[in-house]
C-alpha cells in the first residue's frame, strides 16, 4: 500500500477554468495543515517541452531552478507554496513518447509490440510516482492539461484509471472541474454542460469524487444537489468556484468551501489543524487596500497575449503588497517605440521594466525603452534580453560605440557587446542548448543588488545563451555603468548598474521565477519602492 496519497485533477467544458490556481490552492491548504505537498502538470502536447514554443502559442515558459524548461502552471505552484519544482514536476506527451521510442530502439521491450497500453500508459504511471521518490511527499497532486474528451489527454485519463485501481480507494481521488455557466437571456446557471463532461469521464471508466464548478454567479442549494444527483457525486463534494477579484483569494475560498477537510477525509488522512494562513491573510489584505497607485510600463514583444509575462505579473503584485502599493502595469508593445514618439509614449510611467525575450523583432524599442529610464532618471529594471538592452543603449549613446549590438540581432557589429557564450558557439539545434537553472552569483557590496537582497552569495535562474562581453568592462565601468554581480565560477557579468541614477538595474538572469506570495523578490520590491519615491 503506498504512503503518498494521490489527487488527479481533471477540467471538463472548455480549457483555461484554472485547473492550475484549483491544484495550487487544495495543495496550499493542504500544506497549511502540517502535510507535504507537491504538484505535477501533464501536458497533452508532442513538444517535448516549451522552450522551444513561441509565448503566443503556450504563454510563459517557466524555468525550474534545476534547469527544466515547464509549463507556466509551475510558476503557480511554487508562488502558493513557497516550494521549487523540479524536471520531475512537468511531464509531456513528447517526453513520453520519446522515452518510449529510445527504449524500443534499444530493445528494452524484447521485440514486443510496443503500444499505447501497456507501454505509454506505464511509462506515465512511472512518471506520475517518479516526483515523490526523491522527496518523500503526503500528497502528490497531478493536474491533468486539456479537457476531458480531447484525443491527446486519453492516454493519460487511462493512466489515471489504472492508478486508481492500483492505489486503491483511500490513496487516490479524482476531482474534476467544470463549467456552470450563466445566460443571462435566461436568468439561468445551467448544469447540462457538467453533465455531459462528468459522462465523458464516467466513458472513460472514472468516476469522479469530487467537482469543482467554476460559475460567475452563487450556486443555490437546488443546483448542488441536482449536480451531486446526476454525476453520481456525494452532495458535500459538489464545491463552488465563484468569480474572484484575484487568484490569491481563492484558497480561501476552497477553505470556506471545506475542500481540504473533504479531501483529507476521503483519503483518511488526519484533519490535523487548522489551516496556518496568518501570512496569506496579511498579504491580501496589503493587496485589497493599498496606500499608494503607481504606473509601471512593462516593454515587450508579446505584450497582446499577458500569460507571456507571467511571472513578471505575479511578482509585481507580491512587490506591490510588499509596499502597500497598486501596481498598475501598462503593456507596451516595443516594436511600437521608435525615435519620433518614444519620450512621448514613456513619459507617465513611475518605472519602465524592460522583459525578456528572444529574436531582433521589437528590439530597437527596448533599447529606446532603456535609453529613455537613462536619460530620464526614471527606475529602471532590465531582465535578461532587458538588461542587454541597457547595455546597447549605453555603448551607442555614452561610449559612442556607433553600432554597438549584441551578436544575435547583428553577428558583424563592430562592438559586440553582448556575444554568445563560449560554449554555445558550436552549438545550432535550438532545444535544450541554452544556460538555464540556478546559477550563482556574488555582488558588489556597494550595490542596489545588495542593499535589496541584503547578501553577497545569491542564486538565480537562468535562461539564455547571449551574455555581455567582458571585454568591454573596463570602458563601461570608467564611464559609469558597474558590474556589480559576478558568476564565481565562470566570472560572467550577471548584473549591471548606473550608480549615479536613482535606481537602474538590469539583471541577465530572471528573478520572476522565484517570487512567491509569502518571499516576493527582493529586487522587485526595491524596483516599487523606488518607483513609489519617484512616484511622491
Amino acid at each position: 500500500m503506498s504512503s503518498t496519497k494521490y489527487i488527479f485533477v481533471t477540467g471538463g467544458v472548455t480549457s483555461s477554468l484554472g485547473k492550475g490556481i484549483i491544484s495550487s490552492s487544495l495543495a496550499k491548504l493542504l500544506q497549511a495543515r502540517g502535510y507535504s505537498v507537491t504538484i505535477q502538470k501533464l501536458d497533452p502536447y508532442i513538444n517535448v517541452d516549451p522552450g522551444t514554443l513561441n509565448p503566443y502559442e503556450h504563454g510563459e515558459c517557466y524555468v525550474t531552478a534545476d534547469g527544466a524548461e515547464t509549463d507556466l502552471d509551475l510558476g503557480h505552484y511554487e508562488r502558493f507554496l513557497n516550494k521549487p519544482t523540479s524536471q520531475d514536476n512537468n511531464v509531456t506527451t513528447g517526453m513520453v513518447y520519446q522515452t518510449v521510442i529510445n527504449k524500443e530502439r534499444r530493445g528494452d521491450y524484447l521485440g514486443k509490440t510496443v503500444q499505447v497500453i501497456p507501454h505509454i500508459t506505464d511509462e506515465i504511471k512511472y512518471r506520475i510516482k517518479k516526483v515523490a521518490k526523491k522527496i518523500k511527499y503526503d500528497v502528490v497532486i497531478t493536474e491533468i492539461g486539456g479537457t476531458v474528451g480531447d484525443i491527446e489527454s486519453l492516454p493519460y485519463i487511462e493512466s489515471v484509471r489504472q492508478l486508481k485501481w492500483e492505489l486503491g480507494r483511500a490513496n487516490s481521488l479524482v476531482i474534476h472541474l467544470t463549467l456552470v455557466p450563466y445566460l443571462s437571456a435566461s436568468r439561468e446557471l445551467k448544469t447540462k454542460p457538467t453533465q455531459h463532461s462528468v459522462k465523458v469521464l464516467l466513458e472513460t471508466g472514472i468516476q469522479p469524487d469530487i467537482l469543482v464548478l467554476r460559475t460567475e454567479r452563487k450556486l443555490s442549494d437546488d443546483i448542488r444537489n441536482k449536480v451531486a444527483l446526476f454525476c453520481n457525486v456525494d452532495r458535500d463534494s459538489v464545491i463552488e468556484s465563484i468569480d474572484v477579484s484575484t487568484i490569491y483569494e481563492v484558497p480561501i475560498f476552497m477553505y470556506r468551501e471545506k475542500l481540504d477537510v473533504i479531501v483529507l477525509k476521503k483519503l483518511d488522512l488526519v484533519i490535523k489543524k487548522e489551516p496556518r494562513l496568518r501570512k496569506w491573510k496579511t498579504f491580501l489584505n496589503k493587496l485589497n487596500n493599498p496606500k499608494h497607485h503607481i504606473k509601471i510600463g512593462l516593454v515587450g514583444k508579446y505584450v497582446e497575449l499577458p500569460d507571456a509575462y507571467k511571472s513578471i505579473s505575479e511578482s509585481f503584485i507580491h512587490a506591490g503588497a510588499s509596499n502597500d502599493c497598486f501596481v498598475e502595469v501598462d503593456l507596451i508593445q516595443s516594436e511600437t517605440l521608435h525615435i519620433r514618439n518614444y519620450k512621448r509614449k514613456l513619459s507617465d510611467f513611475d518605472g519602465i521594466l524592460v522583459a525578456p525575450g528572444f529574436g531582433h523583432r521589437g528590439i530597437e524599442g527596448k533599447i529606446l525603452a532603456a535609453r529613455f529610464a537613462r536619460e530620464k532618471n526614471v527606475p529602471f529594471f532590465g531582465i535578461c534580453l532587458g538588461m542587454q538592452c541597457a547595455v546597447i543603449d549605453f555603448a551607442r549613446n555614452k561610449l559612442g560605440f556607433e553600432g554597438a549590438n549584441s551578436t544575435e540581432m547583428d553577428p558583424e557589429t563592430k562592438f559586440p557587446v553582448i556575444d554568445l557564450m563560449e560554449e554555445q558557439k558550436k552549438i545550432t539545434q535550438k532545444g535544450g542548448t541554452m544556460r538555464l537553472g540556478a546559477y550563482n552569483c556574488v555582488l558588489n557590496k556597494n550595490s542596489l543588488a545588495y542593499m535589496a537582497y541584503k547578501k553577497r552569495n545569491i542564486s538565480e535562474r537562468h535562461r539564455h545563451r547571449y551574455e555581455f562581453n567582458d571585454k568591454y568592462l573596463k570602458d563601461f565601468e570608467n564611464a559609469g555603468m558597474k558590474g556589480v554581480g559576478i558568476n564565481p565560477g565562470s566570472e560572467l557579468v550577471e548584473i549591471m548598474e548606473i550608480p549615479e541614477l536613482r535606481w537602474f538595474v538590469g539583471v541577465q538572469f530572471h528573478p520572476e521565477y522565484s517570487s512567491t506570495v509569502v518571499k516576493p523578490h527582493p529586487l522587485f520590491v526595491d524596483f516599487i519602492k523606488a518607483a513609489v519615491m519617484y512616484h511622491t
